[in-house]
């Protein structure tokens, strides 16, 4: 097993890494933290499944947490007993594409043009 996998970070480290990487998500103690609020429950089982499908392709398993108006992951790599690099490299592809939002370009967004309803990050305006 590579040093990815097992190599596990203390606490000041993944703070560090997550104010200076991931801003929005959160460490509880055990686990990488992220709550994406969402639009409805079309939107949520979107962005699970988007979160289903990268986890699936990185061969790690988050636990997920789906409802209504919202979306928790929740990210360690459990056979090494805690957080390690697959897990900040995980969280930040979630980060690039559940929290992805066209801007300007050729991508028009959606048709009622309110692309910030559909998946928006819990307390960050998102």
């Amino acid at each position: 097993m590579s040093e990815e996998r097992t190599r596990t970070h203390g606490e000041d480290e993944i703070r560090a890494r997550l104010a200076r990487d991931l801003p929005h998500w959160t460490y509880d103690g055990a686990f990488l933290c992220r709550r994406y609020r969402t639009g409805g429950w079309r939107a949520t089982t979107m962005a699970f499944g988007a979160v289903a499908h990268l986890a699936e392709l990185a061969w790690h398993h988050p636990d997920v947490e789906a409802s209504y108006g919202s979306l928790t992951v929740k990210l360690q790599t459990h056979d090494a007993g805690g957080i390690t690099d697959l897990d900040f490299a995980l969280a930040a592809r979630i980060e690039d594409v559940v929290a992805w939002s066209p801007g300007e370009g050729p991508l028009p967004g959606l048709p009622d043009g309110d692309a910030h309803a559909y998946v928006l990050g819990e307390g960050d305006g998102r």
